[in-house]
């Protein structure tokens, strides 16, 4: 396919044969997988996807990629859905999809939020993103990288960088380098259960304000005894408690009378 890299749509083509295999390689699609592709681009990932799926979706929102799409790929091997991806119905698909794709960087943020609003319709989710987001995603508690996408998204998967790809692996070359991360849905265990919108607003305000302790940062929320009973320290700052510190002290403000 020819076609020029439109920078309002964040386009950066991936080209590298071997990375390509890798990441196929990493994804291990099956026959009969429901899988959907996110920004196919010039189809590099298309193309050995359907060399093995009975059917692949994709969603794209270049027309001019649509249409080269369609040109392409018998529309019996493929549905190519022309569509924002921030609104795209996941869940239309149906459940056990599996969802793929390099993310347009510009827009990962919101849309792996988009996904995991979607989680429970998921199998898993790998996806190409800037290197330092795949870092904030898979950080750990006590890192500099560890923040609001970290904990909301360890929240809903199990997560794993399986590649990293520099930037001379696309058409034409990103200023960053890139890594593919793997998402995988946990269970939903009643122990690690919450109010998810108001795990989401805790955690929100918690890491506007990271520089500051707990006592301060969430003292909308919680008093010197309200700490005490969740055995967190006040004088630690967010990015020191783990994902379970924040589900428990989402539990215990959900059940407080008058919340």
């Amino acid at each position: 396919m020819q076609h020029r890299p439109r920078k309002r749509f964040g386009q950066h083509f991936l080209a590298d044969e071997q990375v390509i295999a890798e990441i196929i390689a990493a994804i291990r699609p099956q026959a009969r997988d429901c899988m959907l592709e996110i920004g196919p681009g010039l189809g590099a990932l298309t193309q050995p996807l359907l060399t093995v799926l009975d059917h692949l979706h994709v969603v794209e929102i270049d027309r001019d990629l649509v249409a080269q799409l369609k040109r392409t790929f018998p529309e019996e091997r493929l549905t190519v859905h022309e569509a924002d991806a921030l609104r795209f119905d996941v869940a239309a698909l149906g459940p056990g999809l599996r969802v793929v794709g390099n993310l347009p960087y510009y827009i990962s943020t919101p849309l792996l939020f988009h996904l995991a609003d979607h989680a429970a319709a998921l199998c898993d989710i790998h996806a190409m993103l800037q290197k330092e987001v795949v870092e904030r995603i898979i950080a750990t508690p006590g890192t500099r990288d560890y923040g609001r996408l970290t904990v909301m998204l360890q929240y809903r998967f199990a997560v794993e960088q399986v590649l990293a790809v520099p930037a001379e692996a696309f058409r034409p070359p990103p200023q960053v380098a890139s890594a593919v991360v793997r998402l995988s849905p946990l269970s939903r265990e009643p122990g690690r259960q919450c109010e998810e919108r108001l795990l989401a607003r805790l955690v929100a305000t918690a890491f506007t304000q990271r520089r500051k302790t707990l006592r301060n940062a969430l003292a909308t929320y919680f008093g010197a005894a309200d700490f005490t009973a969740l055995g967190i320290d006040p004088g630690a700052r967010p990015e020191e408690l783990s994902v379970e510190d924040f589900v428990r002290a989402t539990q215990y403000l959900a059940s407080r009378p008058g919340r």
